[in-house]
């Protein structure tokens, strides 16, 4: 069963750097899009960036510049790189995949369980 699982959150002070990893596990065929997603309390869950499988990449305005997003497909793995950090960046981080697996017979979104980004002095 396909699983996906974000690591390398924290608390981290304002200016700072954190890398988050998320990897997808599993019987997996392919992987298309990948992406960050972050919900702040009493907000809705938002598109933070993400990146196709031929390596285009979309980010929220809020981010450019900041933030790098990156896959190593043969680790069924994204990152992001989050540089000068702001309170605002506070939020817990979501992975999302869709994944072609033995799970299913067409591609299917997997979301993680979230990883805590705390930006805080």
């Amino acid at each position: 069963q396909v699983q996906v699982v974000e690591s390398g959150g924290g608390l981290v002070q304002p200016g700072g750097s954190l890398r988050l990893s998320c990897a997808a596990s599993g019987t997996i065929f392919s992987i298309y899009a990948m992406g960050w997603y972050r919900q702040a309390p009493g907000k809705q869950r938002e598109l933070v960036a993400d990146i196709d499988s031929g390596g285009r990449i979309n980010y929220a305005d809020s981010v450019k510049g900041r933030f790098t997003i990156s896959r190593d497909n043969a680790k069924n793995t994204v990152y992001l790189q989050m540089n000068s950090l702001k309170p605002e960046d506070t939020a817990v981080y979501y992975c999302g995949a869709d994944i072609l697996s033995s799970d299913h017979a067409t591609g299917t979104w997997y979301w993680g369980r979230g990883t805590q980004v705390t930006v805080s002095s």
